[in-house]
């Protein structure tokens, strides 16, 4: 009871914190309801960076991968501080410069508005189909194993399931619909300040468990008794192959920091440019200690519950189950259930909030009414954005039938992120390829991408990692775009002057320590006399105890 009420104290504490802040805001306009009005602080964009990207899909499959195989899979939060540098030093100044409200609104300038639309629909297609459900159900999932709710409600667990996933559903639409990117990025701060705090709470407790009151040997103990744990270098079998480092991974987590509206939408709401820059950077430094909080916790789960975790035959329960063990039925339960939810509600409202963004500024304005004015286009967008949430809830409890699920989510977003990241990059950097060329390669990528995922190569093309898949995709589509015939003239980028350009001072020493610590974490735990390969004991006891599972349910 104590641990429920803590709960809904924070949830509705950040709720009325929100409303609060953003009563007087307008909302009226498309520039105060899509970018915040243009008024982020540095700190405001780290913290909703963070919080749109760490959420239980982070936590609870992240830390399910580090249960399975361990810390290998941290390259996913380690390495994506190389791209959030080429962010603030290379793509944010570009964008800034044309004073665009989203990454496709670069393509209709680079190429034409077909292209621009063509990757606004795949963007709202992804977030639809993919993210945004992905996000619902790992929130549920965390929210039932912390709770128990199936016992406390005495009801089966894909009815529990279905409950959760329409309450968090509401709430967040509620957020991103009603209040817009402002109202997202405040509740982001509040809720990374308690993020943060809860998910290094998590570890520690862990530690402090198996060093009997003392970290430093807990950690130690950990390392003792799990070597095969904590090496960085994964073999050809494992969820990241060392090699795929320098191939598909660079490149999505390109895609995701450089591209993807969900994130780029923070920075683009920047007061001026040197606050974008110190907002990424900031996100960059934390993202490297992001390990700490998702792939820790699976290992330490890993040492103290794995027996029970197995049991569910579900890897993804490690982080529900250790936080269940850890925090006791207490009113500190639900204060970090409420975080949780929090963390589930921002990357929910912002996907949402982008969505309704591209919609609205994409579609609406441009094919159904041009001369619409302010108030249709934000209306537009809170009716496609309650279309979106609805079909998002719908469509997330039946992920409960998937395996891992962040490889599920990593496999299926490169059917998009091939296309976009392509054109994104060629178009950057080549000023004479063709708009053809570009709706070209980006069908190409997609269906190539999608067959080499889906086995349709009986060859070494169908046995190579994902990862891999995406690079020889970007790579091929790439190609097809150059060898188009190209334009005459070079493309001359346009230029407002709606923000300070100015730079910050100190980004290049702010991007060389991050990038320094990055590499520093990574090699510390690199073994150069034996990588990581998946347990085949463990995969098949996981598959027995699912399969035991779901024969018991029916």
């Amino acid at each position: 009871m104590f641990a429920l009420a803590g709960f809904v104290l924070f949830t509705l504490g950040v709720l009325v914190l929100t409303i609060a802040w953003t009563w007087r805001d307008d909302h009226s306009s498309s520039v105060g309801y899509f970018l915040g009005g243009r008024s982020l602080t540095g700190v405001t964009i780290a913290g909703s960076l963070m919080l749109t990207n760490l959420s239980t899909e982070q936590l609870t499959g992240l830390s399910g991968q580090a249960f399975s195989q361990g810390i290998h899979v941290m390259a996913w939060e380690v390495f994506a501080a190389f791209a959030m540098i080429l962010l603030a030093l290379y793509f944010l100044p570009r964008y800034l410069k044309r004073g665009i409200a989203t990454t496709p609104q670069f393509l209709e300038e680079r190429f034409d508005k077909t292209t621009r639309s063509m990757v606004s629909f795949l963007f709202m297609a992804g977030y639809t189909f993919i993210i945004l459900p992905v996000v619902l159900y790992t929130g549920a999932l965390t929210i039932n194993g912390i709770f128990d709710v199936p016992a406390l409600f005495q009801i089966s667990h894909t009815t529990a399931l279905w409950i959760t996933i329409w309450g968090i559903g509401l709430l967040g639409s509620v957020y991103a619909i009603w209040g817009g990117l402002r109202a997202v990025a405040i509740s982001d701060t509040i809720n990374g300040i308690g993020l943060v705090a809860g998910g290094l709470m998590i570890p520690v407790l862990g530690l402090h468990v198996i060093g009997e009151g003392d970290l430093v040997a807990g950690f130690r103990s950990l390392m003792a008794a799990n070597p095969d744990r904590f090496i960085s270098n994964g073999g050809n079998q494992a969820e990241v192959p060392w090699h795929t480092l320098f191939t598909g991974m660079l490149l999505i987590n390109m895609y995701y920091w450089c591209t993807n509206q969900a994130i780029t939408q923070r920075v683009l709401g920047a007061k001026n440019l040197a606050e974008g820059q110190k907002g990424v950077l900031l996100a960059a430094f934390l993202k490297v200690l992001g390990p700490l909080i998702v792939v820790l916790p699976g290992i330490i789960a890993w040492h103290l519950f794995a027996d029970e975790i197995i049991a569910t035959g579900k890897a993804d329960q490690a982080y529900p189950i250790l936080v269940k063990h850890l925090l006791g039925n207490g009113i500190v339960k639900g204060l970090f259930a409420g975080v949780l939810v929090g963390a589930v509600l921002s990357s929910f409202n912002s996907g949402l909030n982008s969505a309704a963004t591209l919609f609205s500024l994409g579609f609406y304005k441009e094919y159904f009414r041009k001369q619409a004015d302010d108030d249709q286009v934000v209306a537009s967008g809170k009716m496609v954005g309650v279309l979106l949430a609805l079909v998002a809830m719908c469509l997330a409890p039946a992920l409960d039938r998937a395996g891992s699920i962040f490889a599920y989510i990593q496999k299926m977003n490169g059917i998009y992120n091939v296309p976009v990241i392509t054109i994104f990059l060629v178009g950057f950097l080549n000023k004479r390829v063709t708009a053809l060329a570009a709706k070209v390669a980006m069908v190409f990528g997609s269906l190539f991408y999608s067959l080499c995922l889906f086995g349709a190569f009986d060859t070494w093309l169908g046995r190579v990692h994902f990862l891999h898949y995406f690079a020889i995709a970007f790579a091929l589509s790439a190609a097809l775009m150059l060898f188009f015939p190209r334009r005459h003239d070079e493309f001359v980028a346009g230029q407002t002057d709606a923000l300070d350009l100015t730079p910050w001072n100190h980004r290049l020493a702010a991007s060389f320590a991050v990038a320094v610590l990055a590499i520093s974490v990574y090699v510390v735990f690199w073994n150069p006399d034996h990588s990581v390969e998946p347990s085949l004991e463990l995969r098949a006891r996981l598959q027995q105890a699912a399969h035991t599972s779901t024969t018991g349910s029916e």
